[in-house]
């Protein structure tokens, strides 16, 4: 797609954020039709609009050529280090504010210049292995994900007969992928399932967030001290090997990194596949149903894309932005979900078209564009295809308008994905768990490997008393 830079018009002063009637942009609204409160702005502001975030003053970017023209940033204007924020190093940012925590964990995705560039190259040649098809952690990696989604359907569906219910958001699209990071990372099996959990718990952000952020720190830093002393087949020791200066601090909070994006984004991608599909949208069943999964992948996370907003970017001096003036250290948060609305995108789309446009910004794009999107749609298509081959009829319980979605500045994922299931007919149920003493926790049940998901003790009594609370 040709995008031409955008048309001069009259700017706001510079500074004028601190002066604008902002208008909140987390509403109920927003959390169930946020395309309408895109096209509202839009109307109202144009590309770029003063918003209410939480309780914070922001510039919220909607159109397509200003998000991609931040996200290039040739000239290296825009900053994503929280140093660059004025309001923040000013002190106007108040420490309760709930986005604040997510954001203070230094990693990779808040660097700039050569600390950047030297971290990106690293993680480069330490998800290789994993991302091609052809070398032996990419085979070990699909065969992870493929057990890995046939032990949650054997939990999901074991002790009934070929029909039930389920939640396929918290009992398939989100466990599955933080799964797989045991995998990616190198844990004992089932050793990472404390570190799943408490990344639950970070990313809900809820009462008890604070000390599972503690507990899954240390347990990162565990992991990387180990892996420092005795390297293995993992990311962890090839992201060391790429990038030897780590320390045991910094490695954690990359690692956290790794476990919050793979199982936020992939898992919430998951989720939105499956959910398209399931309601009726016929270019997503059709690819599906000529075996374009990919295909179908990359047209629900152009047209529902899992991370809706991008973090913030600061730019160093004041800056023109669509028809603003942005004062140097003000935050633009860049909405990829309105600027695929944005008629400069959405009108050279072809509705008619089995293929998808690739000109899509849900996975970034210039100096901060995703690494990892093979390893995310890998896992996706794997899960999706395991999921539709396992069942012989999937049907929502609710019709699609009234799903729940999560109220999340970031992310646009399901809360609940519930559905009336009827197993092939080639699958038999899974086996009940066993029975115990009185009050004791269900025993595990044996995977496809035989004792794989007698390793995972913790998160199977979490999914079966999901399962339980379903029927």
């Amino acid at each position: 797609m040709d995008v031409q830079p955008p048309a001069s018009g009259p700017a706001l002063s510079a500074g004028s954020l601190e002066t604008s009637a902002v208008v909140p942009l987390i509403t109920r609204d927003y959390d169930s039709r946020p395309s309408l409160v895109y096209e509202r702005l839009r109307a109202r502001y144009g590309p770029v609009a003063p918003v209410d975030l939480l309780g914070v003053p922001v510039w919220l970017a909607l159109g397509y050529r200003e998000v991609l023209e931040v996200l290039r940033d040739q000239r290296g204007i825009w900053s994503k280090r929280l140093a660059d924020w004025r309001a923040l190093a000013e002190g106007r940012v108040p420490r309760e504010w709930p986005l604040l925590p997510a954001l203070e964990v230094n990693h990779v995705i808040f660097q700039e210049g050569d600390r950047l560039r030297s971290l990106r190259a690293a993680y480069h040649q330490a998800l290789k292995p994993f991302q091609d098809a052809g070398h032996p952690q990419g085979r070990r990696l699909r065969e992870a994900v493929a057990r890995s989604a046939d032990e949650l359907i054997d939990v999901m569906t074991e002790g009934g007969g070929r029909t039930g219910w389920a939640d396929l958001s918290a009992q398939y699209a989100r466990p599955l992928p933080l799964m797989v990071v045991d995998h990616l990372l190198g844990f004992q099996s089932g050793r990472g399932d404390e570190v799943l959990m408490d990344m639950w718990r970070v990313l809900d952000a809820g009462p008890d967030s604070s000390a599972a952020l503690e507990r899954l720190l240390a347990a990162l830093g565990e992991l990387g001290a180990a892996k420092m002393a005795r390297p293995g087949d993992d990311f962890p020791s090839y992201l060391l090997a790429a990038h030897p200066g780590l320390t045991v601090d910094e490695l954690s909070r990359e690692l956290m990194m790794l476990v919050g994006v793979t199982g936020d984004h992939t898992g919430t991608l998951i989720g939105n596949t499956i959910a398209a599909v399931l309601a009726s949208d016929s270019a997503a069943r059709e690819s599906l149903s000529l075996g374009m999964i990919r295909e179908t992948v990359n047209r629900v996370a152009m047209v529902n894309p899992p991370m809706a907003n991008l973090t913030f970017r600061c730019p160093a001096v004041d800056t023109r932005l669509g028809d603003v003036t942005i004062a140097a250290g003000e935050p633009v948060f860049l909405s990829v979900a309105a600027a695929h609305q944005d008629p400069v995108f959405a009108a050279g789309l072809n509705s008619d078209s089995l293929l998808s446009s690739r000109a899509h910004l849900a996975w970034g794009a210039g100096p901060h564009e995703c690494l990892g999107r093979e390893l995310a749609t890998t896992i996706v298509t794997t899960a999706i295809s395991r999921l539709f081959g396992r069942f012989e009829e999937l049907s929502l319980t609710l019709p699609p308008d009234q799903l729940p979605w999560r109220s999340s500045p970031l992310m646009r994922g399901l809360r609940s994905l519930p559905v009336r299931y009827t197993l092939a007919g080639s699958q038999a149920p899974a086996a009940p768990p066993a029975a115990g003493p009185p009050g004791a926790p269900a025993a595990p049940q044996a995977g496809p490997e035989g004792g794989a998901a007698a390793a995972r003790p913790s998160l199977w009594r979490f999914l079966r008393g999901l399962r339980r609370g379903a029927r």
